[in-house]
């Protein structure tokens, strides 16, 4: 008990270090977690009770596909179904095929071929929705598109660790009882959600304690049960997530496991730095530069032209493929397999860490810099528009017929408002979102909109920037806004913009650039408060008036699932 007590703590405290560090240097946390495992693994001997980190890591996985679970609506997917399914299977189909035959053409084993083409076709769900959600991107149109690529990369994931696991003793009987074991969970979870869960779970919110037990028991439930049918624990961790999210406590279940996932993520992170072996470089490096090539290269190529064809555009195509060149934790759990049973080398099984690492790293920062990197590329970019067979896009734009007073980018939780308050001032709105779900709820209400990113220079090209009077930008990216102040000011030099920062340095250098005000949205809050207890402080009807309109657009809010952000 002592010794893992001591590893535990010893992998929070450097972990917390190397992240404190990253933090202030601007970079990335993953590659700090890895950098720990590195020095705290194999090569220096710290660690002395490698086998419990393993098992915590796996535990990692499980609460953070729990989570995902819970957050994700199947309904939002169906509008991306082709790129997700069809694309994900073809991606899939295309990217083994190129590993099985780069394998064997090098002179490893079939079996080794064919795990070699399984963990490149596969991404990583538990790195990229990380990353996607610490960028509030997971709603976006692309963010949903890698959603539905990476449940379909899952699916063939199931399928690839059941069979692999019974090669040696492979029945076509046990497969398809394992498959029809699995269907029956599943069909059984879907029932319970609808006429079970719902009870259970309306008597557990009383208590935040129970909320969190019942949600654990479900989790390690679900996960026991598909383990026994001999699936992975985190597949049936996420399957109990789906079945909750559909109640009204999901958000408060993922709060409170939340901490929990974040803590075993940590160790799983490190454990990937702690199982690189020491192994021959000259034996590895061809295959590790060129499996790293398809994987970082190859990959995201293929994606952004599947995109494209399916009908999205170069630069939703673009930010999918670049958010999924990495290899997924499921290829370290079935290449983990495959040592286990004997089907390939340790050398195989560093080759794979070391690519895991790799690729994850390299992830961590394209998703970071993703907008940059598009910016520079997006002249070249532009041959995928040529492929696209249908323009998914062009439906999500709602122009309108009268001169435009008022353009709004960003219709979230500050931008609803000012837009609610720019409406009842009689002024012609224009809403740009890069939320699909809004743009389509503002053009049922036949409210002029735009889909699109003010950081894409072409959609600040579209905007009548010239007849507006007044421009407010909500979104808290400051190369986007700079850009939206020199293109409005360069277009109608009396137009009056309203920036977003989160920073008051942001802010300093947003007012050097031209910015007639910058919304610091931390310090808006503090100052309504003072407001309003100026005003309550000597009428008490003031106050019980207030807290009434408040609770009533609370509910509205709600309605409209404009609940505070919570980040993974």
């Amino acid at each position: 008990m002592s010794n893992i007590f001591f590893d535990i703590g010893l992998i929070i405290i450097i972990a917390t270090v190397f992240a404190f560090i990253a933090k202030m240097i601007k970079q990335p946390i993953i590659p700090a977690y890895i950098l720990t495992g590195l020095i705290l693994g194999p090569w220096t001997g710290l660690i002395t009770d490698i086998d419990t980190i393993r098992i915590l890591s796996e535990i990692g996985i499980s609460f953070l596909l729990f989570i995902v679970g819970l957050e994700i609506n199947l309904k939002k997917l169906k509008n991306i179904g082709l790129a997700g399914t069809l694309g994900g299977t073809i991606q899939v189909i295309s990217l083994f095929s190129m590993g099985f035959i780069a394998a064997a053409v090098m002179g490893y084993l079939p079996i080794e071929a064919i795990y070699i083409g399984i963990i490149l076709c596969f991404s990583s769900t538990m790195v990229v929705l990380k990353l996607l959600s610490d960028k509030m991107e997971l709603d976006t149109l692309h963010g949903r598109i890698i959603t539905g690529i990476l449940l379909m990369q899952d699916v063939f994931a199931i399928f690839a660790i059941s069979v692999l696991g019974k090669l040696d003793n492979f029945s076509i009987f046990a497969l398809f009882a394992s498959f029809f074991n699995a269907a029956l969970i599943i069909v059984v979870a879907l029932f319970a959600s609808k006429k079970i869960f719902p009870k259970i779970f309306k008597f557990a919110a009383k208590s935040g304690e129970l909320l969190l037990l019942a949600a654990l028991c479900l989790c390690f439930l679900f996960a026991l049960a598909f383990n026994y049918i001999g699936f992975s624990i985190a597949i049936g961790a996420f399957i109990a997530g789906v079945t909750l999210a559909n109640l009204p406590y999901n958000i408060e279940i993922i709060s409170k496991v939340r901490s929990l996932r974040d803590f075993f993520a940590t160790i799983f992170f490190v454990s990937l730095g702690m199982e690189i072996m020491i192994v021959s470089i000259e034996k590895i490096i061809f295959p590790f530069i060129l499996f790293l090539f398809i994987i970082v290269v190859i990959k995201p190529f293929i994606i952004l032209f599947l995109t494209a064809y399916f009908g999205f555009k170069s630069r939703t195509s673009f930010y999918t493929g670049m958010s999924l060149g990495q290899i997924s934790e499921f290829s370290l759990i079935i290449m983990s397999q495959g040592l286990r049973l004997g089907h390939v080398s340790q050398e195989m099984f560093s080759l794979t860490i070391i690519l895991a690492i790799a690729s994850i790293v390299l992830t961590s920062y394209y998703i970071k810099y993703d907008h940059i990197i598009f910016h520079k590329l997006a002249k070249r970019l532009k041959i995928f528009d040529r492929f696209t067979s249908a323009d998914k896009e062009q439906d999500l734009d709602y122009l309108p017929k009268n001169k435009i007073d008022v353009i709004l980018c960003g219709y979230n939780r500050v931008g609803y408002s000012i837009g609610k308050k720019i409406r009842s001032m009689k002024k012609n709105l224009l809403i740009v979102d890069f939320n699909p779900e809004i743009i389509k709820f503002l053009i049922r209400n036949k409210v002029p909109c735009i889909y699109g990113d003010i950081g894409d220079i072409e959609l600040i090209e579209r905007l009548p920037l010239k007849d507006a009077k007044i421009i407010v930008s909500t979104v808290p990216d400051e190369n986007d806004n700079k850009m939206l102040i020199k293109k409005a000011k360069l277009a109608n030099k009396d137009c009056v913009v309203y920036v977003t920062a989160n920073q008051v340095d942001q802010a300093l250098d947003m007012y050097d650039d031209g910015a007639d005000y910058v919304i610091l949205p931390h310090f808006l809050s503090g100052e309504h408060v003072s407001v309003l207890l100026e005003d309550v402080t000597t009428d008490i009807n003031k106050l019980i008036t207030n807290k009434l309109d408040h609770i009533k657009e609370l509910n509205h809010r709600k309605r409209l699932h404009h609940e505070h952000p919570l980040r993974s």
